[in-house]
């Protein structure tokens, strides 16, 4: 089905504030506009070896004039994300990058569930939404960052931690955040050892009925090949396609 050009604008909204909501946890991950693109970024730090990449996010906006503005306002070490429609094809875009001075790093699929019908697969693991500190020091454990805070385990928070466990093991795990009155779908993870049982469906199914309990209007994810097979079969509509660009030099001159 054709997207209408508003509909994957405000898909990338989602994106932008999802994204850098998920990311503003250990340090405040701004969004902002610069003409016509979409600039997530560091907020100012003291120390400017302490910045992390930036992204800029480019959506019906020709190569020529998002370089433009890119190399006039980017800090080095940045990235180019361009959104296209699944009915435009990608040659074109690729190949006016690559004549700028951009390799392509990688693609991933970009999703929309309206969160109209949700499946309710058989319960295969225990789903849980994070909601303790001794289940929140497990997970900070796992992926290696600091625990999810106190004040951001109630019902309240503007992101839901869900993990899949398997006797005292996490063997999964799925975030939302709140983003513009709809929701980002981020960390979506299973153990190798556990994967094909169809954990990854209940997670994504018990994350999906609360969003959609909390006022969400639909939920956006971006996914890799091997996640785009499974975010179909949970009633995920593929909209387009992030290519992804770095500049060949850590900053163009």
């Amino acid at each position: 089905m054709k997207m209408a050009n508003s509909d994957i604008e405000a898909a990338v909204d989602v994106f932008v504030h999802g994204y850098s909501a998920d990311r503003s946890r250990t340090f405040p991950y701004e969004a902002s506009r610069v003409g016509p693109l979409w600039l997530m970024r560091d907020a100012e730090r003291k120390n400017p070896r302490d910045y992390r990449g930036e992204e800029w996010v480019v959506h019906d906006v020709a190569a020529p004039e998002a370089d433009a503005i890119v190399r006039q306002h980017a800090r080095s070490g940045f990235a180019i994300s361009v959104v296209i429609a699944n009915e435009d094809p990608d040659g074109p875009t690729r190949a006016a990058y690559k004549a700028l001075g951009y390799r392509l790093l990688r693609t991933e699929g970009f999703f929309v569930h309206r969160l109209r019908q949700i499946p309710s697969p058989p319960a295969v693991a225990s789903v849980e939404r994070v909601q303790t500190a001794e289940r929140a020091a497990q997970l900070g454990k796992i992926i290696r960052r600091l625990p999810i805070a106190d004040d951001l385990l109630g019902d309240s928070a503007p992101f839901r931690q869900y993990v899949a466990v398997d006797g005292a093991d996490i063997v999964g795990r799925v975030r939302s955040l709140d983003a513009v009155g709809a929701t980002w779908c981020s960390s979506m993870y299973v153990e190798p050892s556990h994967r094909r049982r169809g954990i990854g469906q209940a997670l994504m199914s018990k994350m999906l009925h609360d969003d959609r309990a909390r006022g969400s209007r639909y939920s956006v994810l971006a996914a890799t090949h091997a996640g785009a097979l499974l975010y179909p079969r949970m009633g995920y509509e593929r909209i387009g396609t992030l290519l992804i660009f770095a500049p060949r030099s850590r900053k163009p001159s």
